[in-house]
């Protein structure tokens, strides 16, 4: 039997066992990363550059295109790097640091998404306390507190998870290191101390969803009470691009890990882990400039730079 301390490298799943669909995924994953970098890096220099997004709702959405680089950068390089040589491996230090990136990474978005949630709330909802609910000092704090909860969060399941003895191999059944798939190799007994953890973290995540739900039942409310119909579209616009990555987000992580186990599969565990790593990060971009009309107006000034300097 191996332990934790005998485990030097853990072997990740690949996507193909023939050479030419290896080169296959290795460039659909290239050319998604690179969609995904070019998208959120778009938006972070637009409400940069921009001093009229200088206000907190895309304050919130530069942290979430920066939250979305670090998603697909912790899971997607090294998945295509494996792809491209032919190789499964993955060391103990850094599986380690994929756990704890990921766990970090989406627990900030997941928190970040519910302050945004709340942002939409006040803006619609109490509009004259805006300013001093949503302020430049409050939408710090809110956003440190964010990150911060989440770097907390993400030490505590990774310190608990590596610290098990690991009886079963080191062959994860996906193609990166994820809590579920290193817990799976863990001694019977033993694995019951990150269980809890897992627990507590679920119960917060259903509070945020908890709470993102009646916030925009609020809003719909609020929205349909609005008497010009100018007034509930630019509400809606600010709305539903938020409503729409929310719902990517939880959904794909929900189907992921809570579907039943008569249908999970080393395949269909696969297409659904690609499914929350991949998708969300790479569609947020297209989500918010699609629907907003300011971000939209900033991105085409600086294509026309672009093209004419």
């Amino acid at each position: 039997m191996a332990n934790s301390s005998s485990v030097s490298e853990f072997l990740l799943l690949a996507f193909a066992d023939t050479r030419e669909l290896q080169l296959l995924h290795f460039g659909l994953f290239l050319g998604i990363y690179l969609a995904a970098l070019l998208g959120n890096s778009l938006i972070l220099t637009a409400v940069a550059c921009d001093h009229r997004l200088h206000t907190p709702m895309y304050f919130f959405l530069l942290n979430l295109a920066l939250l979305d680089l670090g998603c697909i950068s912790t899971t997607l390089p090294k998945a295509m790097v494996n792809a491209l040589w032919d190789t499964r491996a993955i060391s103990y230090q850094g599986c380690a640091a994929q756990v704890f990136f990921s766990v970090f990474l989406v627990g900030a978005e997941y928190s970040l998404l519910t302050i945004m949630a709340y942002d939409r709330y006040i803006a619609i909802c109490k509009p004259l306390h805006y300013g001093s609910l949503v302020g430049s000092r409050a939408c710090a704090q809110m956003a440190a507190a964010a990150w911060g909860s989440a770097f907390l969060n993400a030490v505590l399941h990774t310190a608990t998870t590596f610290s098990l003895p690991l009886c079963q191999g080191n062959a994860v059944d996906q193609f990166f290191c994820e809590i579920p798939q290193i817990l799976k190799l863990s001694c019977s007994d033993a694995y019951l101390r990150e269980v809890g953890a897992l627990v507590f973290s679920v119960s917060l995540v259903f509070g945020c969803f908890v709470f993102i739900v009646v916030s925009y039942v609020q809003i719909f409310k609020a929205v349909l009470r609005m008497p010009s119909e100018q007034g509930r579209h630019k509400a809606f616009s600010t709305c539903l691009p938020h409503l729409a990555v929310v719902s990517l987000f939880i959904s794909t992580i929900m189907f992921a890990h809570l579907k039943p186990p008569s249908i999970s599969s080393p395949s269909l565990d696969l297409l659904v882990a690609v499914l929350y790593v991949v998708v969300p990060p790479t569609v947020n971009p297209l989500i918010y400039s699609m629907r907003n009309q300011d971000l939209k107006d900033t991105l085409k000034k600086m294509l026309l730079v672009v093209i004419f300097t």
